[in-house]
């Protein structure tokens, strides 16, 4: 085939998939090992009225938006084609494949949807894609942590394997740009050069890694996050790997949660699964510098179980499964309530479906103004749980002890 008959097969291609009006496009493949950008998406938009498409490319540390219209989509395809490889479409009917080898040759593929995915929709269903969940972290972006993960493989798709944790991170994310959202309304990031995140035992930080790349490549946002963990060797591993990935203002620390030390201010404090008590020295230090958002996932809730003992509601006590789960239960509501009274709005949200985790439940504490009576009825609460059911908690004893109540 010489250049001319590949070309014009080529244009017919791009011109068969502009036509079908594509919900996405996803380029992938690189043919030039130097272009800057590791993936381009297509997105299909309305912006006043009509449809457009929002081209998003995605280098190691940045994303770039530009906009185009309808009738300059194919233009657009064969340009992006003259630095990628490979073209996955979806339209509201049909797949698209379109793959270029290293013999230059042309492989196409057009699969229509099956009826049962397409018969039960609207026009209006159609036209905004409501029937598939749009996830903050989509597939074909060039995120590094999720393809050294296994999650995506290096064209960008996801692996169906690692389909549930491609679910549980997005939503991690989720919770979290919610918060950020807050911060953003509220006019709290306008007095903020650079947002300060500490991630209280981070282990293998693929969740902080994660973070930071949506922090500061899709939103744009300059960030310093600290994580902070016992072993050496993960921390040191950490390290090596933000260094790969050029994450300048990721670092990460070897600390004990229960007596690290932090003279700066802090913006968001996160700890996710920090074991028992561990958790509590998290918050206790989390309400000291004043944070203005706290996300925390409990894990292993053992010392209310350890020390819970009523006369009064020994039903809920006398069998071990049944007192675990109420005692990890109060644990959190007790921490939630404490929160409350400290001047946090605070929400216990699930995390992730109760079938993948047992431990779903994320607590999300942003500081404002809180009544006297909402925080003193928290604390009050409080109380009066303990002296039916005797127990001893460690947030409690901290703040107590530091003449908080």
């Amino acid at each position: 085939m010489n250049n001319m008959e590949n070309n014009q097969e080529l244009l017919a291609h791009c011109d068969e998939i502009a036509q079908a009006e594509p919900i996405r496009i996803t380029f992938s493949r690189l043919s030039d090992k130097t272009y800057k950008y590791k993936t381009t998406k297509v997105v299909q938009k309305k912006l006043d009225g009509k449809t457009v498409y929002s081209v998003e490319r995605y280098t190691e540390k940045q994303v770039f938006h530009t906009i185009v219209r309808s009738d300059e989509l194919v233009e657009n395809i064969l340009e992006e084609l003259n630095y990628y490889n490979q073209i996955d479409a979806e339209s509201s009917y049909f797949n698209f494949n379109l793959r270029i080898t290293k013999k230059k040759k042309i492989l196409f593929s057009k699969k229509k949807k099956s009826s049962n995915t397409v018969g039960c929709l609207n026009d209006e269903q159609i036209t905004s894609h409501n029937r598939k969940k749009k996830y903050i972290l989509e597939e074909g972006m060039y995120i590094p942590a999720f393809i050294d993960l296994g999650i995506f493989t290096k064209e960008g798709k996801i692996v169906n394997s690692k389909y549930d944790k491609f679910k549980q991170i997005n939503r991690f994310i989720e919770i979290i740009d919610d918060g950020i959202s807050k911060l953003e309304q509220s006019g709290y990031l306008k007095d903020r050069k650079v947002l300060k995140i500490l991630d209280f035992g981070c282990g293998k930080s693929y969740l902080t890694f994660v973070l930071y790349y949506y922090l500061t490549v899709v939103k744009s946002l300059d960030v310093e996050i600290i994580g902070l963990d016992l072993k050496e060797d993960v921390i040191n591993s950490c390290n090596e790997i933000a260094k790969k990935y050029g994450y300048k203002n990721l670092a990460f620390e070897i600390g004990d949660i229960s007596n690290y030390k932090y003279n700066n201010s802090i913006d968001i404090v996160i700890t996710l699964h920090a074991c028992d008590t561990a958790t509590d020295y998290a918050l206790f230090n989390a309400i000291n510098w004043n944070a203005k958002m706290i996300f925390s996932v409990p894990c292993c809730q053992h010392e209310v179980n350890s020390s819970i003992r009523t006369d009064d509601l020994e039903i809920l006590t006398k069998f071990g499964l049944i007192k675990e789960r109420v005692a990890s239960l109060m644990t959190d509501s007790i921490r939630a309530s404490l929160l409350e009274y400290m001047g946090y709005k605070t929400q216990v949200l699930e995390f992730v479906d109760i079938s993948h985790s047992p431990k779903n439940i994320l607590i999300r504490a942003y500081k404002t103004n809180i009544s006297k009576e909402k925080r003193e009825k928290s604390l009050e609460e409080i109380t009066k749980l303990k002296k039916i059911f005797n127990f001893e908690q460690t947030l409690y004893n901290l703040l107590k002890s530091d003449g908080r109540f």
